[in-house]
């Protein structure tokens, strides 16, 4: 029987030899919070019934706009506008109020906003990253009263060594999953380097656990935010080498498990495509659980997830396809680029343009098509 271990984790120091570091830029700015994420869809009555579903309270909906947000104080955290087809557009992240804009536009070609264009007012400026999507970084944010949630049913778990509910039961709603707050985005790109080299030049995040092939070179990085002594998410912002630009997708956080598992009957009942989970990550450790809306768009509920201050240090780990997940069912095959003439026909093209080279694509196909967990 194959023996069940985790793969190893690196603090930076004690990496492998082989193993590239990936380094730091100064930071123009430095985000403090990711805060909405933006879609056009081609049916906005169809996206606002899954995002309903899924936990998001509609904020204003229009025949050209629809507006969601969530339990907190955040004005708004989906954002879709009416369009041809169905698309993601970018992300909004939240920057200092002193944060220099007439610098962006110098140097990285931002465009102002107005505060008519930011849910909730507020002032911002629109970038472009390397593969095209909009990126809002936005300050002097407005904010709205939270809505009500029911407290957590966690600190009454009773275990095999910590007995503490006694005479009482757990009954949890059949409801949707209160979403508390947007937690991360996960994007593919051909060009990991050029993508995480602009990230963190213009978010200013941190490296969390970078994951590498077989010779050393990074594919896959999660990234938190630079708060200093205030603990950060393991994860805001995910960038994964691939053979496309595309979002991968995003994370919702919930209350607890309970809320997990009620969202999924929720969801099941509401006849949405279920992905994947109920599980336990490995890297930055959160329970999940996955859905896809009607336009294959893939969006996570999670909780119980991993925080670090900013003098964390970055770890580097061996990328397997069985690294995503600690326990739950395996990974769906859908996850993982499956061989075809598109595939190869997309490869080919990146070669021949230089964003990919030969050696580096083996490196991915060989571990992509190794079974995560032979035994399941």
């Amino acid at each position: 029987m194959t023996p069940l271990r985790a793969p190893p984790e690196h603090p930076q120091h004690a990496a492998p030899a082989h193993v590239e570091r990936l380094v730091r830029p100064q930071p123009i700015v430095k985000a403090s919070a990711l805060a909405f994420l933006r879609f056009e869809k081609a049916d906005l009555d169809r996206a606002q019934k899954f995002w309903t579903d899924f936990g998001l309270v509609t904020v204003s909906r229009t025949g050209q706009e629809l507006v969601m947000r969530c339990a907190g104080s955040q004005p708004a955290v989906l954002v879709a506008r009416h369009g041809p087809r169905a698309r993601y557009v970018g992300a909004a992240f939240v920057v200092p109020s002193d944060a220099d804009f007439e610098r962006l536009r110098r140097e990285s070609g931002a465009e102002p906003l107005s505060s008519e264009q930011v849910p909730g007012g507020g002032r911002g400026v629109s970038l472009r990253d390397p593969d095209g999507n909009e990126v809002w970084l936005i300050t002097d944010w407005g904010g709205v009263e939270p809505l009500p949630m029911r407290a957590s049913l966690h600190p009454g778990t009773n275990s095999l060594d910590h007995t503490v509910r006694v005479n009482t039961t757990v009954r949890s709603e059949i409801e949707p999953a209160t979403i508390g707050r947007l937690g991360h985005v996960v994007m593919q790109t051909p060009d990991f380097h050029a993508m995480s080299q602009w990230y963190m030049r213009h978010l200013g995040i941190i490296p969390t656990d970078v994951q590498y092939l077989d010779d050393g070179s990074p594919v896959l990085t999660f990234f938190r935010l630079d708060l200093g002594a205030t603990p950060a998410d393991h994860h805001t912002v995910v960038i994964v080498g691939g053979l496309e630009s595309r979002y991968e997708h995003s994370a919702w956080e919930v209350l607890d498990l309970d809320a997990l598992g009620q969202g999924q009957q929720v969801m099941r009942a509401g006849g949405h495509h279920h992905l994947w989970g109920i599980g336990r990550h490995l890297l930055g450790s959160q329970l999940f659980d996955y859905w896809k809306d009607a336009d294959g768009f893939e969006f996570e509920h999670y909780t119980d997830g991993d925080v670090f201050t900013a003098d964390r240090e970055t770890h580097y780990v061996p990328f397997t396809t069985g690294s995503i997940w600690a326990w739950g069912d395996d990974a769906p095959a859908s996850m993982f680029p499956r061989p075809s003439l598109a595939m190869l026909l997309r490869a080919w093209g990146l070669v021949r343009g230089g964003r990919l080279t030969w050696s580096r694509l083996k490196l991915l196909g060989r571990t992509m098509q190794t079974p995560a967990r032979p035994w399941l």
